[in-house]
């Protein structure tokens, strides 16, 4: 018994070894396989290793062989390739809602995921940006709690902050004096760099987005999520919603229609969608007719594009944005 369970081990430890030490450039002759289980503590000898290899490849690992006079072996195929990795590394080191520690955490356990060169080359090639990252890691095991809500079917309560500056330091403060929020948790959704909790605000009778970020003292309640609340969220559609709504930012629902400079197409699609309404004018301007939420983050994302773009319709919208721009205006008409 004893012998089996060290021979399991021992192929466990071969495993990983090739998990670890090989790829296509670097392949382990026997005799190199067997100086490295002995450094991990399994005596070895070239038949067992042989063997062993034979188990490991029969049990679906694609284990390939070098055509040298002493033939190399190395692990060909793995969960994820090298341009996977790097995609999802790209994506955490970028990422403003990840602490620059937490980053860092995350891509040493990406590197996990292959070969030690390979890791070697994710750790050269992906820079934590040093852009705006978050500061607070709370956010982030809020994540763990949201989770938890959604799969018992719980509601949950937790304080909303927004951040203030207190003489020379910047703090989150609750809002509404430290009141507790209590929602129904419906998804967590991914948007413009930011995690949003959507949920179900019985208090308002209505769907609200949350940045994750802002949220403390998240805990999970005893109580199921409203019955009301989740038919209504099982109506919606996320991915519709999210391409009618700017930053999360709710407003009033509205067909507008856009006319914009034919070099504008591509900026339309990706904000609304292949599936976006569009038809070409005879001055050579592309016509788009998109539900958008209307508010101050739509005109601030129509504002960022100028004059190459303008609300057609419905005139209540273009009389909205003309109050908004001049609402602008009239903080630059004096000196400061």
């Amino acid at each position: 018994m004893a012998n089996t369970r060290n021979n399991k081990r021992k192929i466990l430890a071969l495993k990983e070894i090739l998990e670890r030490e090989t790829n296509e450039s670097h392949s382990l002759t026997i005799a190199d396989l067997v100086e490295e289980l002995e450094a991990a503590g399994f005596p070895a000898e070239k038949k067992s290793v042989t063997r062993d290899l034979h188990e490991l490849e029969d049990a679906g690992m694609d284990i390939e062989r070098t055509r040298d006079r002493a033939p190399g072996y190395y692990l060909a195929d793995r969960t994820f390739e090298l341009p996977e990795l790097k995609m999802l590394a790209d994506a955490v080191a970028a990422s403003r809602f990840i602490t620059e520690k937490k980053s860092r955490a995350l891509l040493s356990k990406i590197g996990t995921l292959t070969n030690r060169y390979d890791a070697l080359q994710l750790h050269r090639q992906v820079t934590v940006s040093d852009r705006v990252k978050a500061e607070r890691e709370a956010g982030f095991y809020g994540i763990d709690t949201i989770f938890s809500c959604i799969d018992h079917n719980h509601q949950m309560s937790f304080h909303y902050s927004d951040w203030e500056l207190m003489g020379s330091r910047k703090e989150l403060v609750a809002r509404h004096g430290g009141a507790l929020y209590r929602v129904s948790p419906c998804e967590l959704l991914w948007d413009s760099e930011r995690y949003y909790l959507i949920a179900y605000a019985e208090r308002e009778a209505a769907i609200r987005f949350y940045r994750v970020d802002k949220i403390t003292d998240a805990l999970e309640l005893d109580q199921p999520r409203d019955r009301q609340g989740m038919a209504a969220w099982n109506q919606m559609d996320p991915s519709t919603y999210t391409k009618r709504t700017f930053s999360m930012f709710a407003g009033w629902e509205e067909w507008v229609t856009l006319r914009a400079n034919a070099r504008l197409t591509g900026v339309l699609i990706d904000r609304f969608g292949t599936d976006l309404a569009m038809r070409q004018l005879e001055d050579g301007r592309v016509q788009a007719r998109a539900l958008v939420e209307v508010s101050p983050q739509f005109f601030g994302w129509l504002t960022g594009l100028g004059p190459e773009i303008e609300i057609a319709g419905p005139e209540e919208v273009r009389e909205e944005y003309r109050s908004y721009m001049e609402g602008i205006l009239d903080q630059y008409s004096g000196k400061v």
